[in-house]
């Protein structure tokens, strides 16, 4: 770990999400586990903002699902997917309002032979390309949704990298709002799960 590390704090979750998408990459997400340190540079995110955005689970409004997105920002938002996938999003926002970052791309820092314990595949092949394929290196589930991002388990750092160049476009796996470029990513990352969309 960096000696210059500063993890985020509250106040950087509260902004308006767009701003905290596009600031997220390039920071390292830090998951402390059984005495060790997985960690990994986010290089894709997207954004999902308020019962207004179709493709957002507040859509539908407040479920016991989608719950922790109406709390306020600094907190994850875990949820189980197409029966095998769980995806790891950040909440942002003033609580009330739901919003959220999901994490898609992460490239590994520390951990990396636990993150290869978790395939069977034991290369290092993209592995923490795509919302599933991260949280399965990290070990992630629902039992980690609604943890406190400002706290000591799970939460993101500064190390004070910063992408030579960020770019966006459309959400990825979506039918609804696709015309929203609410996808940010860092340009020539080999752990972007899509380019040039």
């Amino acid at each position: 770990m960096s000696l210059t590390a500063r993890k985020l704090n509250r106040e950087f979750y509260l902004r308006p999400t767009l701003d905290v998408a596009r600031d997220l990459i390039g920071k390292y997400l830090v998951f402390k586990t059984g005495g060790k340190v997985l960690s990994a540079r986010l290089v894709e995110v997207e954004a999902y903002i308020g019962e207004n955005d179709p493709a957002c689970h507040a859509a539908v409004g407040r479920t016991d699902r989608n719950g922790v997105m109406y709390g306020p920002g600094g907190y994850s938002y875990v949820y189980f997917i197409y029966g095998m996938y769980h995806c790891l999003n950040v909440v942002t926002e003033n609580e009330g309002f739901p919003a959220a970052v999901l994490i898609r791309g992460a490239e590994p820092v520390e951990g990396v032979e636990i993150m290869l314990s978790q395939f069977d595949n034991k290369k290092n092949n993209g592995l923490t390309s795509g919302p599933g394929k991260l949280c399965k290196a990290f070990g992630l589930s629902r039992k980690h949704n609604g943890l406190d991002l400002v706290g000591d388990i799970l939460f993101i750092e500064d190390r004070g990298f910063r992408p030579a160049r960020i770019e966006n476009s459309s959400r990825i796996g979506i039918k609804k709002a696709v015309e929203k470029k609410w996808r940010f990513y860092e340009a020539g990352s080999n752990y972007v799960s899509i380019r040039n969309k």
